[in-house]
Order: structure tokens, then sequence, then C-alpha cells
């Protein structure tokens, strides 16, 4: 499942400009919503988010909630792809405990160097953020039990590579928790092709059958998949929505033992 008909140089950039903007300013209007109201509507319990910091918050733009399919132990190791500013990092270190760890990576200097403030200010010493690509995770094998990922993977040109690493990274029996944007018909060129699109989370949308079949192939298995309320903002995206089932999943996936 590689997307090549996009210019992957330009669209990193896009990805990264647009991410930036994220960081740096929250408040502006985007294809998608953002913030703490999102997160409530998406199914976050308000005292979870009470714990993540409000600065974190107003630069989440998840597409849906998995915690309740991550059903996270304290002591567990997880990793967070595409960390962003931090709201799912800090909300698994809550959960993990001071026995745990957190580790998130993200390719944006402006989002790791924002969840790197917010958490100097914290006493949370089991999270830590680590630039780098979710196509290349700089981790040993076997490293975690859990990975999370909220909103990024359709970001990403080669997702085989993306799921294969994620495998790679999980010890035997561990768990993958994704929420993500996954279409019902595939894209047209047009829309593959466009670097904006990918980088407003439309472009580089999976169709839902090959996402399962990806995860297959990195050696894991399917557990439970649900739709989430997710919905995009602007006319372009929600024309692309309605046209080509354009919508949310959250989905549970293990490595066998």
């Amino acid at each position: 499942m590689t997307e090549t008909a996009v210019d992957t140089v330009a669209l990193e950039a896009k990805v990264k400009a647009m991410y930036r903007a994220v960081a740096e300013a929250p408040h502006e209007k985007y294809h998608f919503e953002m913030g703490r109201a999102l997160a409530e509507r998406l199914g976050y319990p308000a005292e979870l988010l009470d714990q993540v910091p409000t600065e974190a918050l107003a630069s989440f733009a998840g597409v849906g909630y998995f915690f309740d399919l991550a059903d996270i132990a304290a002591g567990e190791r997880v990793l967070d792809l595409g960390s962003g500013s931090g709201t799912d990092s800090f909300a698994a270190a809550v959960q993990v405990g001071p026995g745990g760890h957190v580790a998130g990576v993200d390719m944006t200097p402006e989002q790791r160097l924002k969840a790197e403030r917010l958490l100097a200010g914290l006493s949370m010493t089991q999270v830590d953020f680590t630039e780098g690509h979710i196509e290349a995770l700089p981790f040993d094998d076997g490293s975690f039990e859990l990975v999370i990922s909220n909103g990024v993977i359709n970001l990403a040109p080669d997702k085989d590579l993306v799921f294969a690493e994620a495998s790679r990274v999980l010890r035997p029996g561990g768990r993958l928790v994704v929420a993500d944007i996954v279409t019902d018909e595939q894209l047209s060129r047009g829309i593959v092709c466009n670097a904006d699109l990918w980088a407003s989370c439309i472009g580089g949308a999976a169709q839902v059958d090959a996402c399962q079949e990806a995860i297959e192939r990195a050696g894991l298995f399917l557990v439970v998949m649900k739709r989430n309320p997710y919905k995009f903002l602007s006319d372009s995206a929600r024309a692309a929505s309605t046209k080509y089932g354009v919508r949310s999943i959250s989905l549970l996936a293990r490595k066998p033992l």
C-alpha cells in the first residue's frame, strides 16, 4: 500500500508547514477541528484531559479516541507515532504511571519543541520526545507493549513501511491502536497528487480494506475497528468526504505471541 503519485519531498514540506502552524498558531482556521472541545466530542474523559497541559490541548488535531481500545496498564512502555504537541503522549503517561515510559516521535521540530517545553513544566519523568520519521523509527526491536497514533498515518506516503516499523518495535503480544482517516472508495488521482490535500488529512487516506491488508502484511492481526464522530470543516474536505466516503476510524491490532 505504497502511494507514489504524490511528490514526497513537496508533501513533507507541506505537512511540516501545516503542523508547524498547528503548534504555533492553534487558534487559526484549518480544514480540521482542533482543541479540547474536539477531544471531548471524540470521547476523551474530562478528568484525563485535566491532566494534559492546556497548550498541548490547544494544538490537539486528532481524529478519534482510542484509549478505551488501548487498555493501558501501569508500567507499560508506549510509543506515540506523530506525537505532535503531546496530548496523547501526556494522556498515556498519566495511565502508565511513574513506572512506565512513553516515547513520542514527530518529524516537525516546532511540534516536538513545544511538547518538550510543556514537559519541562511537569513532573512527568516517564515521558520523552524524539525527532524522527514514523517510517524509520529510532527504537530497537520489541521495545514497546503499545504503539499509538492519532491522525498521522494518512500523512505517510508508504503506509506499509509505517505498519512494518510499528510491528518491529512491538514486543510479541503487543498492541497497535490507531485513529486515522480512511475511505470507502479509491480517491481520484487529482486528490492523491495534491500535497495540500495530503497535509489536510484527505489526500493520503487509504481505503479501509487496504489499511487492514497493510496491517496484516506487517504481521499484525486486526481485533476491532470502530467509526469515530469526526467531521471536516472546509467545503473541499467535506466534498471529498461525501464523494469518497472519507471517515475516521479507530482500531486495535495485535502482534502474535
